[in-house]
């Protein structure tokens, strides 16, 4: 009867013991989303330690900046074409455009003609025999 007193009394006394919790609350490491400036430096290095690309590679920027005198004499060269482009047109088509016909620039001949959707172009090239069809839609 003491043995089933003694169980009795421990069984009370875990039951009525009072317990003690915390909040749980989620604090993350890295300071770029919330989480603590003083982990900066070790997030870098640890960063820097598990990187794998070494010299030129590592530094990507580098490949894809452009020189801006290039930039410049390309800009330029498309500009003077371009003009080139329009005075040429301009003078073999007028200055309405392309009218309907048939046209040889060169070893090019152009056919303009009205199609169901727009004008239609075909550029026959007379020397390869290759031949491309543009068309123009109607707005």
């Amino acid at each position: 009867m003491k043995f089933l007193f003694c169980i009795l009394l421990l069984i009370w006394a875990v039951i009525d013991t009072p317990t003690h919790a915390q909040d749980f609350t989620y604090q993350p490491q890295n300071p770029a989303f919330g989480g603590s400036y003083l982990n900066y430096g070790w997030m870098l290095s640890s960063a820097q330690a598990q990187n794998e690309f070494t010299g030129e590679e590592s530094s990507l920027g580098s490949r894809f900046e452009r020189d801006p005198l290039e930039d410049f004499e390309q800009s330029l060269n498309r500009q003077i074409l371009s003009r080139i482009t329009r005075e040429l047109v301009g003078d073999q088509f007028g200055e309405e455009g392309l009218a309907e016909g048939q046209y040889e620039i060169g070893n090019y001949q152009i056919d303009v003609s009205p199609g169901g959707e727009g004008i239609e172009i075909k550029v026959l090239d007379t020397t390869t025999g290759s031949a491309t069809t543009i068309s123009v839609p109607y707005f």
